[in-house]
């Protein structure tokens, strides 16, 4: 009773609790992406939650891919997790250890996405920072919202990043996150989460409504949704878009965000994070429950975590799955999700987001 409190008052906003993309440095190199809710993708492949798409190449949910070379010599990651008190973590070692990194505020941050180079992170009041050195140090950027709005997660698609947030807020910036406008929204429900796949943007929210955008995040319209269940996370891979939420709740879409799906779940503990990675979903949730499904999201099937905190955003980069959640708890598999381990983690501060790059030199 006492965890399913603490994630209920994530999911309003309260400031206590609750919420890998690619890039490449100079020379010729092709770098893939996966985020919060994220995958990792190559030319003309999609991915998914949080990504960034160049290149002809699309992904979504908080993953980017980029390409400028074909061949590699070396495959490195680079993961970074942000969340309360304004905390930044990273990791350049497979998640297998972290550190923190220099945060420019003290609001908490309940997001985080990569695209073109730069780290974008979005929170509590409206906060917004980026960085453009590998996630080594981040400055504030001029928010649009109020601060009594705050942004729960961000995305990268078209060379434009994208936060959804409280009363259905959408803000977006076609300048790698420098400035940023509002965008339409059909809904004024608290989004939860938002990816990008096959030049769309899909969000939802805690009424289980989900939106869409065709064009680059200007305007969303309503998409069609059977299961009225609270949505808290999305992402996007092998063109098919999973959102998951309350009870173990779990839809996915074929037709690039216009109708959902109910799809199996083992079961019935809250989901709030989802991603894609290796031809595989994962989604992690209350008490460390960890599901996933090789068949393209139409069923699911639980995985094996020891640890028993409540999980709540996963990413993927270079073979690896990293979740993220409450007191600093962070776990990584490298077998597709079917296990996972303990991470060694800097902080005892909640962590609400996560991103992975993954890049070759």
């Amino acid at each position: 009773m006492k965890h399913i409190l603490i994630i209920l008052s994530l999911f309003l906003f309260s400031s206590t609790v609750i919420s890998c993309s690619s890039k490449s440095d100079g020379g010729s190199s092709t770098t893939s992406t996966t985020t919060d809710d994220n995958t990792t993708t190559t030319d003309n492949t999609t991915t998914t939650d949080n990504t960034t798409t160049t290149d002809n190449t699309t992904t979504t949910d908080n993953t980017t891919t980029s390409s400028s070379d074909n061949s590699s010599s070396s495959v490195s990651v680079l993961f970074v997790g942000v969340g309360a008190s304004g905390n930044i973590v990273r990791s350049n070692d497979n998640g297998a250890s972290w550190d923190n990194a220099t945060s420019p505020t003290g609001n908490d941050f309940r997001g985080v996405g990569f695209g073109n180079n730069t780290f974008v992170a979005v929170g509590n009041n409206g906060n917004i920072v980026r960085s453009t050195d590998n996630g080594s140090t981040w400055d504030n950027v001029t928010s649009p919202t109020t601060s009594t709005t705050n942004l729960s997660k961000v995305t990268f698609g078209n060379n434009t990043f994208l936060a959804v947030g409280n009363n259905g807020n959408i803000v977006r910036s076609t300048d790698n996150g420098s400035s940023w406008d509002n965008a339409t929204s059909p809904t004024a429900i608290h989004l939860n989460g938002v990816t990008f796949g096959n030049n769309t943007f899909v969000g939802v929210d805690v009424s289980g409504n989900i939106v869409r955008s065709t064009d680059n995040g200007s305007f969303f319209d309503n998409a069609t949704n059977s299961n009225a269940s609270m949505l808290l996370g999305v992402t996007f891979g092998n063109n098919i878009f999973v959102g998951v939420g309350y009870s173990g709740n779990i839809v996915r879409s074929t037709d690039n965000g216009s109708s959902w799906d109910n799809a199996t779940s083992p079961t019935d503990t809250h989901l709030y994070g989802v991603t894609f990675g290796n031809n595989t979903f994962v989604a992690v949730g209350l008490s460390g429950n960890i599901v996933r499904s090789t068949d393209n999201g139409s069923s699911f099937d639980n995985a094996t975590n020891s640890n028993t905190t409540s999980l709540l955003r996963v990413t993927f980069g270079n073979n690896t799955f990293v979740a993220v959640g409450l007191l600093g708890n962070i776990v990584r598999s490298t077998d597709n999700g079917s296990s996972w381990d303990n991470a060694t983690s800097p902080t005892s501060n909640h962590l609400y987001g996560v991103t992975g790059v993954t890049f070759s030199e």
